[in-house]
C-alpha cells in the first residue's frame, strides 16, 4: 500500500455543506450544525475521488511525528484560535454574510497566545511572514508532547522516548481482519500524522480500557482501509453506514492520488455516532509488544502492561484487559 496523505489542515467534506440553525448532534452547547447536501464537492471531483483509497475516519485526537530537540518526537494538535473579541466579530460577519469570505483578520492581535514551541501545520497558508487562519478562523498547528505536561498525559502514555518507540494499532500482517498493537520505532513514523484513541479521548467511543486501567494507542492516518466502500453518493453512503457491518465507523477519509484528503462524517448525513458496537472495537487483536520488562521494572505503564500480554490474542479489541 502506498504512503497516504497526512492531516496538516482541516479536511473538506465530500459533499457541499450548509449550516443549519439547530442543536448540534456532535458538540454539546453548539446551536448550529454543519450538514451535507446531496451535491458532491467540486474539490472531490477535481481530485478524482473515484480513484482514491477509502479509509476509516477515527474518533480521537490528531498527533504528528517530527523532530524535536534533534530526535523523532510526538507532537499534539493545538490550533491557534481567535480571542473572544475577534471570535465575536468573526461570527457576526459569518452570520450576516452566510460566509467567511471577505473577513479580514489581524493575525498579530486577534489570536490567543500559544507556547513558544508551537509550529503551524505544513499546509497552512502564510502572508507577510504570518500563518493565516482557515475558513473556521483557526490556525492548525502542533506542540511537542512533554512528559511533565498533565494536559497531554494520555499522549505521553503511548510513547517511550527512552527506547524511541510508540504503541501503534495497525492491521495484522497475518490476518486481514485482525489488528495488532506493537511498539513501533518513532523513526519509522517520521512525518506521519496519527490519531490518539482510547479510554480518556472523546468519551471512549471504542470502549477500550477502564478508569482503573486506561488504554490508549496511536493509529496512523490511512492505515485502516475500508473494504468495498460505497460510491460517493449521498443515499448510498447513508445506507452503508446504517446497514453494513463495515459501516459501523465514525466516517470515511478518501486519500486521493494528488494528496488531497476528503471526508464524510456520520453527522454530515444526519446519523448518530457512536451508534452501538463500533467496527474497530469488534475486530480481533493480537499483542506484539516485546519491550524487555527489565527496562520498565515493576512499572505499570502501558508498555509494561502490554509486554506482559505479548502474543496474547483477544477476540475483540474492546476486550483488552490487564491483570488487576
Amino acid at each position: 500500500m502506498r504512503r497516504l496523505g497526512s492531516v496538516q489542515q482541516k479536511i473538506q467534506c465530500v459533499f457541499v455543506t450548509e449550516v443549519k440553525e439547530e442543536t448540534s448532534r456532535k458538540r454539546d452547547g453548539q446551536h448550529y450544525q454543519v450538514v451535507a447536501t446531496e451535491t458532491v464537492n467540486p474539490v472531490a471531483l477535481e481530485a478524482n475521488i473515484d480513484c482514491s483509497i477509502a479509509t476509516e475516519k477515527l474518533d480521537g485526537t490528531c498527533c504528528y511525528i517530527t523532530v524535536f530537540e534533534g530526535r523523532p518526537h510526538l507532537w499534539a494538535r493545538l490550533d491557534r484560535k481567535p480571542n473572544k473579541q475577534a471570535e465575536k466579530r468573526f461570527r457576526k460577519y459569518q452570520h450576516s454574510h452566510r460566509s467567511c469570505k471577505g473577513f479580514t483578520w489581524n493575525v498579530e492581535e486577534d489570536f490567543k497566545a500559544v507556547p513558544d514551541t508551537w509550529i503551524p501545520a505544513h499546509r497552512v497558508k502564510h502572508a507577510n511572514g504570518h500563518p493565516l487562519p482557515d475558513e473556521h478562523g483557526h490556525i492548525p498547528g502542533w506542540v511537542p508532547v512533554q512528559k511533565n505536561n498533565k494536559q497531554y498525559c494520555w499522549h505521553s502514555s503511548v510513547v517511550d522516548h527512552k527506547s524511541g518507540t510508540a504503541l501503534v494499532l495497525r492491521p495484522s500482517a497475518d490476518d486481514g481482519d485482525s489488528l495488532e498493537i506493537a511498539a513501533v520505532p518513532l523513526e519509522d513514523l517520521m512525518e506521519q500524522t496519527l490519531e490518539l484513541i482510547g479510554t480518556n479521548v472523546n468519551g471512549n467511543p471504542y470502549e477500550v480500557g477502564s478508569r482503573k486501567h486506561p488504554v490508549h494507542c496511536l493509529v496512523s492516518h490511512g492505515s485502516l482501509e475500508v473494504r468495498n466502500a460505497p460510491p460517493v453518493d449521498f443515499q448510498q453512503l447513508r445506507s452503508w453506514f446504517q446497514e453494513c457491518p463495515e459501516g459501523r465507523v465514525e466516517g470515511i477519509v478518501w486519500h486521493c492520488n494528488d494528496g488531497t484528503l476528503i471526508k464524510v462524517h456520520r453527522h454530515h448525513l444526519g446519523l448518530r455516532w457512536p451508534d452501538g458496537d463500533t467496527r474497530l472495537a469488534s475486530r480481533p487483536l493480537v499483542v506484539h509488544v516485546d519491550t524487555p520488562l527489565d527496562e520498565h521494572g515493576a512499572s505499570e505503564d502501558l508498555f509494561a502492561c502490554f509486554s506482559r500480554l505479548n502474543g496474547h490474542i483477544f477476540g475483540r479489541m474492546r476486550d483488552v484487559e490487564f491483570d488487576p
